[in-house]
């Protein structure tokens, strides 16, 4: 199985399941390009990881996955990054037998929305049928501790990244100001910085919860403070890189930039950008259609992207499927 590597100068590869065999089973990450000399600590990481944590709300996964990190790997005597690859893993601790034998029941049966036919496909019999293996949602969880060191090390450079709920269900989240979503960040369980909206969102997927149903929505992340000139043209335009990194992620199933798709129903008048020049000299854009890049570059402006999330494919209402085994 290849893919499981992402970056170059900064490098994640990641390995694991979601129920791994053996009481050590877990999900790993190792980071290559990590600058020496960075006091990341276990904590560092655990506070990013809580984020994700499953089992917290009414809202989530029932699953009680703790999602306790080690660093095993990259850090030297002295507490410090020494240059080489870090190593964090996070094991397994809810992998109960019986819904190891649930898993077993219905092994070969496809189940509707998830990745087991194709699996089935190309890895026959030896698919890891128990809790979807590396197509599970579980498979973020060290996405997320590879993502807490490159955070950390963004955070030296004055770059913050923020992600929130934006639309759920035909709820969408008004327009809001930088400053005003990180003060409301996180403040309620479905993340979004529009605090009415939330209310709305959350009442909406509890009334889809009681149908047995669940509910997709959409995800605005903004990349602050990020300064002009990152990104290569052509195929390593930052557009591109990130559009690899985010739809990698297994709900994902759309991405937009800036005005996104809008703007095929603009004029170039209106999706034009136009600069100006700030009283300390500073070279800005009245508007972010261009969601913080031109080019392939960035701009200066945040970088703004909008990700659409697949319902979870775990359902509890009654679907028709086939028998792979006996096709």
């Amino acid at each position: 199985m290849l893919g499981n590597s992402f970056g170059r100068i900064f490098r994640i590869t990641t390995c694991g399941e979601s129920y791994g065999i053996g009481k050590g089973s877990g999900l790993a990450v190792i980071v290559d390009g990590v600058p020496p000399g960075l006091k990341i600590t276990r904590e560092v990481i655990q506070e990013e990881l809580d984020k994700r944590r499953p089992g917290k709300g009414t809202l989530d996964s029932p699953r009680k996955e703790t999602d306790q990190c080690e660093i095993f790997a990259g850090i030297g005597q002295d507490g410090v990054t020494t240059g080489a690859p870090l190593g964090i893993i996070i094991y397994n601790v809810d992998t109960q037998k019986i819904h190891i034998d649930q898993y077993r029941e219905y092994k070969d049966i496809f189940r509707p929305g998830h990745a087991t036919y194709p699996f089935f496909l190309k890895y026959g019999e030896a698919q890891d049928w128990c809790g979807a293996g590396r197509a599970s949602g579980r498979e973020t969880v060290a996405r997320v501790a590879g993502g807490a060191v490159a955070k950390f090390i963004l955070k030296r450079e004055g770059i913050e990244v923020l992600a929130y709920t934006k639309e759920c269900m035909g709820i969408k989240a008004r327009d809001m100001q930088w400053e005003e979503i990180k003060k409301n960040y996180r403040k309620n369980e479905i993340n979004c910085p529009d605090l009415e909206a939330a209310e709305k969102m959350e009442k909406r997927v509890l009334e889809i919860k009681e149908e047995g149903d669940t509910a997709g929505g959409i995800i605005e992340l903004i990349v602050h403070n990020v300064p002009a000139g990152l990104g290569e043209p052509v195929f390593d335009k930052m557009g591109a890189l990130l559009a690899h990194a985010i739809c990698s992620i297994g709900a994902v199933k759309g991405i937009e930039f800036g005005a996104g798709f809008k703007v095929g129903n603009m004029k170039g008048s209106e999706n034009n950008d136009q600069p100006y020049i700030t009283k300390d000299g500073k070279i800005r854009f009245k508007t972010n259609n261009a969601g913080g890049m031109l080019g392939g570059i960035t701009n200066g402006e945040d970088i703004v992207a909008r990700v659409a999330i697949k319902p979870t494919p775990t359902i509890s209402i009654e679907q028709t499927s086939i028998n792979m085994k006996t096709l």
